[in-house]
C-alpha cells in the first residue's frame, strides 16, 4: 500500500481546512495517509519514508515562509530530494503583492533539490469554499495518478 503525508502549516485554519478536505477525498483511494502539522515533524528526513508528500503552507507576510516552517524549509534546502513526490497547496489572500508567495518558493525548492512535482500546486483563497472542492479534488487525483505511475516511488 502507497503511503502519503499531508503536512501543512495553517495559522487561521484556512491550509489546515485544505489539508483536512485533501485527506477526506484521499479516502477514496488505496492509501494510507497521515496528517501532520508541521510543527510536529522532528526533521524533514521523516518526509523519506513516504512515497508522496502533499506539503501545504500559508503566505506570511508579503509573500514570506511562515515561521513555523523555517526549520523544515532550512532542512529541505539540504536534502537531496531526487525523484521525490511532493504535491504542494497552500492558502492567500490577493490584497498582499504575492498571492501564495510560499508555494512559490517551496515549488523553487522542491525542484531544485531533484524533487518531482506530482500535480500543479493548488492555491486558495483565504478558506476553501464549495467551488474549491472539485479543484481540490482535482489536484489530489492528479497526485494519485502520478503516484499510481510510480514515477516517484523510490
Amino acid at each position: 500500500m502507497k503511503s502519503v503525508a499531508i503536512v501543512y502549516a495553517s495559522m487561521s485554519g484556512n491550509t489546515e481546512a485544505i489539508a483536512d478536505i485533501i485527506l477526506e477525498k484521499l479516502k477514496s483511494h488505496p492509501i494510507q495517509a497521515d496528517l501532520l502539522e508541521i510543527v510536529d515533524l522532528d526533521s524533514a528526513t521523516e518526509l523519506q519514508e513516504y512515497d508522496m508528500v502533499f506539503l501545504g503552507l500559508y503566505t506570511w507576510g508579503d509573500g514570506e515562509y511562515p515561521d513555523e516552517s523555517l526549520d523544515l524549509v532550512e532542512e529541505l534546502e539540504e536534502l537531496n530530494l531526487s525523484s521525490k513526490a511532493f504535491a504542494l497547496f497552500g492558502s492567500g489572500d490577493h490584497s498582499y503583492p504575492h498571492f501564495c508567495g510560499a508555494v512559490d518558493m517551496l515549488e523553487e525548492l522542491i525542484e531544485n533539490r531533484g524533487g518531482v512535482l506530482a500535480a500543479k500546486s493548488l492555491k486558495i483563497e483565504l478558506s476553501p469554499n464549495e467551488s474549491d472542492e472539485k479543484r481540490i479534488e482535482d489536484f489530489v487525483n492528479e497526485a494519485w495518478n502520478h503516484i499510481q505511475k510510480g514515477a516517484a516511488v523510490e
